[in-house]
């Protein structure tokens, strides 16, 4: 047994990447919204030693150079030290192929493609899951299917990583998973240096109270990603805010690290060809009911009036049919902001399967204050007159769960127990992992779930 495991310790040092921590992989970056030039940003992780990186990429025509940075060290209890780097693509044309290389002096590490960002009111096609990376089969599964469908770009509807969002868990859980070399059932796909990924953290990514003590690599989203940075501004000792105890030391290296992406990239919004998204951290330490937030989500919404379509997204469900999680009502208090900002989707996770509403609308009791109770008292009056294929013009915001894409399930024995269903359900499904694809059009949003075997499980239109 001593020997296999040395021997097994061996094979794996061989096999570490001499100049990569992590492979590279796609972000939209710090770019709210659509340029004549498209330009993307490409990161990935060094080891902790002086390395040129050389970075080049075309569309067409020749080779052009990008400028690789270092933009934090990330050195925290439980993990090796690590370098995150990234480099601006850009002059990209929107919605056209592009190649990029990665380089050390002669040596040619990594050569990928992919599809720029999509111009302004250009069709798209998109992949949607939450509640992924536990490092399983049904992941990597959802990951293959996921590849093959060859969307523009992902979105991760929080709890991007189990258990606690640490930096340990997105080597184990998160890179090999969505960054293997090869794309099959067993292995995942190599989605990461090809597609860009966005998302939105869940509960499992920033927990209100951080222990350093407990968990010294936290909130690891804040190092690896790179999203927009134009949500409302919270400074780090806002309410709305994570708090930390324990290490003083070890917060003010992570503070340094982060000083660029927290709290700031935990709500944004971005468009990407004639979608437009309002993502939304949900967790129970932000008050929705606040009114600079509402105010926030409703010039948002107002000032992307002119867009096709408008996603809203979070972690947490406000109209959900699952025994579990069904008292976590909060994010229906803001019901009457998307609603009055014309939202057409509403996604979320947290709840691990697959559920769709009717379109809704909800006035929550007059007179309610939020308190510690999640619960949320009020009247949804549901179009129950739209059925996605011969009446395609909902006359509220549907709302989806899309929380499939990994961990266990949750009440599968619901799937075919309507009586357990809220009335405000349509569809349900439980008993398979899943996820979403969504293509827009300027006249048509079409809505399909796919299983993690490939078959469709629900089928919806949206036309204008």
């Amino acid at each position: 047994m001593k020997f296999f495991s040395l021997l097994t310790l061996s094979l794996a040092l061989l096999a570490k990447d001499e100049f990569f921590f992590e492979k590279p992989y796609l972000q939209l970056g710090d770019r709210p919204t659509i340029a004549a030039q498209g330009a993307l940003d490409l990161m990935w992780l060094g080891h902790d030693k002086d390395v040129d990186f050389v970075v080049e990429y075309k569309s067409s025509g020749g080779w052009l150079k990008a400028t690789p940075k270092m933009v934090r060290r990330v050195d925290f209890k439980g993990t090796e030290p690590h370098r995150v780097y990234s480099a601006s693509l850009e002059k990209l044309k929107p919605g056209a192929a592009f190649t990029y290389r990665v380089s050390v002096g002669d040596q040619q590490l990594i050569e990928a493609s992919s599809i720029a960002r999509k111009a302004t009111n250009a069709n798209t096609r998109f992949v949607v899951w939450g509640d992924c990376s536990v490092n399983t089969d049904d992941q990597r599964a959802v990951a293959y299917q996921a590849s093959l469908i060859k969307p523009d770009y992902i979105f991760i509807t929080g709890d991007i990583v189990y258990n606690r969002g640490r930096v340990s868990e997105y080597q184990s859980n998160f890179w090999p998973i969505y960054n293997a070399d090869q794309a099959s059932l067993k292995t995942g796909a190599p989605l990461l240096r090809s597609t860009p990924f966005t998302g939105v953290v869940g509960n499992h990514d920033a927990q209100g109270d951080i222990d350093l003590a407990v968990n010294p690599d936290p909130l690891a989203y804040f190092h690896y990603w790179s999203q927009p940075l134009n949500g409302p501004t919270l400074s780090l000792d806002h309410k709305f805010v994570p708090k930390f105890k324990g290490d003083d030391v070890v917060k003010a290296k992570f503070l340094e690290a982060t000083k660029l992406t927290f709290p700031g990239m935990a709500n944004f919004s971005f468009d990407y060809g004639n979608v437009h998204w309002t993502v939304i951290d949900s967790n129970s330490y932000v008050d929705w009911t606040d009114a600079e937030l509402r105010k926030w989500v409703a010039d948002d919404l107002k000032a992307a009036a002119k867009a096709k379509w408008r996603i809203v997204a979070y972690h947490h469900p406000p109209f959900n049919s699952s025994k579990a999680h069904g008292k976590e009502q909060r994010l229906r208090m803001l019901a009457d902001v998307l609603e009055a900002g014309k939202a057409d989707l509403i996604l979320s996770g947290h709840v691990h399967n697959y559920q769709r509403t009717y379109p809704l609308t909800f006035q929550a009791e007059p007179g309610f204050v939020l308190g510690k109770n999640q619960q949320v008292p009020g009247k949804w009056t549901l179009d129950k007159t739209f059925d996605g294929v011969k009446n395609t013009k909902p006359k509220a915001p549907i709302y989806i769960v899309t929380g499939a894409g990994g961990a266990r399930l949750y009440n599968q024995e619901q799937t075919n127990d309507k009586s357990s269903w809220q009335e405000f359900t349509t569809n349900f499904v439980s008993n398979i992992h899943s996820f979403s694809v969504i293509d827009t059009t300027a006249k048509t949003l079409t809505f399909k779930q796919i299983s993690a075997e490939g078959k469709e499980l629900d089928h919806f239109t949206i036309t204008r």
